[in-house]
């Protein structure tokens, strides 16, 4: 039983802020770290590291960040430069752009997939665009 209240506790400090289901949020959300999200969030998020959307957490919000984790509900559009993840349940609706995509079974997307190389080391958004435009 020790055991597992450590292991739960260990897993919550390693996040940077937890938002819970009581909360409901209106704005532009900038972090660094590991978010998780449960609850209610409507805007925009700006992240170059993990977002985590809980199974109660609702967001209607483009998200830019490295990580996405996905088992609640989004609405917009998703850029990440790592990858996301939509786990058993998610609801996302919108475009989704990453260069590692994973879908469980059960998840109920409606939007397009974009499949994008991975960044390389030491690349600036301007090295980004400009790759892009050569294409």
């Amino acid at each position: 039983m020790w055991r597992k209240t450590r292991k739960a506790m260990a897993a919550r400090n390693d996040l940077s802020a937890f938002i819970d289901e009581g909360s409901e949020i209106e704005g532009k959300y900038t972090f660094s770290g590991t978010v998780m999200l449960n609850g209610k969030f409507h805007g925009e998020i700006a992240s170059v590291d993990t977002l985590i959307i809980g199974e109660k957490g609702v967001v209607n919000a483009n998200v830019r960040a490295g990580t996405l984790i996905v088992s609640g509900e989004l609405v917009g559009n998703v850029v990440a430069s790592d990858r996301v993840e939509l786990k058993e349940g998610a609801r996302v609706f919108g475009d989704v752009e990453a260069p590692v995509v994973v879908v469980a079974e059960g998840v109920l997307f409606d939007g397009h997939c974009r499949m994008t190389s991975a960044k390389p080391a030491g690349s600036t958004p301007a090295d980004s665009t400009l790759v892009a435009l050569k294409r």
